[in-house]
């Protein structure tokens, strides 16, 4: 994937954003445990960030997948993990079913908002019983004249307390799970919505997750993406960009565990040297930056191949299987060479340590991924390739 001077120009927007609007509030929302998804929306979707590459008569940029992944990439640079999190979600997650396939009239009523960042999206899909099996949902939106009444919960939804828009998952009808489902765009201020206690999580602290309760909630028929019963088709897309996202996103934010581990190292005498010059740490900061780079090939090649309309199904899954698993190698790795430092609660390579768990969970589990990249092989029991 060639990088041009645009692709620059929005890197370096998205950082200087970063580096005046995010990093210096990270310790508070991290305290807090939610960061401002609207003032912080609004801010970005005044820049262009919010709608890189969707459709330019809806308020977005025009450009193609290859520049939102830069900025996808930039976002390794927050210092608390539950921002981008959030941020992606708004872009990469809840909306890019809603600007493929929603009707003009429904990408005019709620995609414009979300890019110009006058809305807050969340996406709605896992539940108690079925987070990575998707098709095992059970929230229901049964049609009652020109309307769906929904009944269900939702789990682990990101933005949820402050969302104004939920991009939600549910059975449609009585056909087999791969062919009843549909999404359908619900506003959180509809009657019978209700929502839990932001949920205590690991990492991921300033984001604000809960579950979420439907008890009879009336949308418009009209709210539905596309068409009726695709919504597994669309979400399983939705997937390919939410797994590119965090492949993407986890490059930086794992270079800065490294760079930061180098600066203290370079600094903590032990023994009458620095950490940095036993040849085991400096060998082992080496591995661990060579393994990033293979990851960003592997993502870009990735990439390259979505832009150029190829089936990315083997190749995303791989990227965020190795993201979810190196981030894990490289965090604990830095954390150990921090010693005692590096166990306490607001270090920053502990800091990434809870917040990157999540990857190798969320958006399809490791093994889920490995299942996918098994079928894609041929090596599944009963399958062909």
């Amino acid at each position: 994937m060639i990088l041009t001077e645009e692709h620059e120009a929005i890197r370096q927007t998205t950082a200087k954003f970063i580096d005046n609007e995010i990093n210096p509030y990270a310790d508070e929302w991290e305290a807090a445990g939610i960061f401002p998804a609207h003032e912080l929306f609004k801010k970005m979707g005044d820049l262009g960030l919010l709608g890189i590459c969707k459709p330019i008569e809806f308020g977005g940029m025009g450009l193609d997948y290859s520049y939102q992944i830069v900025f996808s990439e930039e976002l390794g640079r927050i210092t608390t993990g539950g921002v981008s999190m959030g941020i992606g979600v708004q872009t990469d997650m809840a909306t890019p079913a809603l600007a493929r396939f929603g009707s003009d009239e429904l990408r005019k009523e709620f995609l414009v908002p979300a890019i110009a960042g006058d809305a807050v999206f969340s996406i709605a899909v896992s539940e108690p019983h079925a987070g990575s099996d998707v098709a095992a949902i059970k929230t229901t939106a049964k049609k009652d004249g020109d309307d769906y009444i929904i009944n269900g919960s939702k789990m682990w939804i990101t933005n949820s307390t402050q969302a104004d828009y939920l991009c939600l998952l549910a059975n449609t009808s009585d056909d087999k799970p791969h062919m009843n489902k549909s999404l359908i765009v619900v506003p959180t201020n509809t009657p019978g919505i209700s929502f839990s206690e932001k949920l205590d999580k690991l990492g991921m602290r300033s984001s604000d997750t809960a579950q979420v309760f439907f008890d009879n909630v009336r949308v418009p028929q009209r709210n539905l993406i596309g068409e009726e019963g695709h919504g597994f088709i669309y979400q399983m897309l939705q997937f390919q960009e939410e797994r590119l996202f965090a492949a993407a996103g986890s490059l930086k934010a794992m270079e800065e565990c490294i760079n930061k581990t180098i600066d203290y190292t370079r600094e903590r005498q032990i023994f009458g040297q620095s950490v940095l010059d036993n040849q085991v740490v400096h060998f082992r900061l080496a591995e661990l930056q060579t393994e990033v780079e293979a990851l960003r090939a592997l993502t870009f090649d990735a990439v390259e191949g979505y832009l150029n309309g190829t089936d990315v199904t083997r190749k995303a899954s791989m990227a965020k299987l190795k993201a979810g698993r190196l981030l894990r190698e490289v965090t604990d790795s830095c954390m150990q060479y921090w010693g005692g430092m590096g166990f306490m609660w607001d270090n920053p390579v502990a800091r990434a340590y809870r917040d990157t768990r999540i990857t190798s969970i969320g958006g399809g589990a490791d093994e889920v991924m490995l299942s996918i990249i098994c079928k894609t092989m041929g090596t599944l029991p009963g399958r062909k390739k």
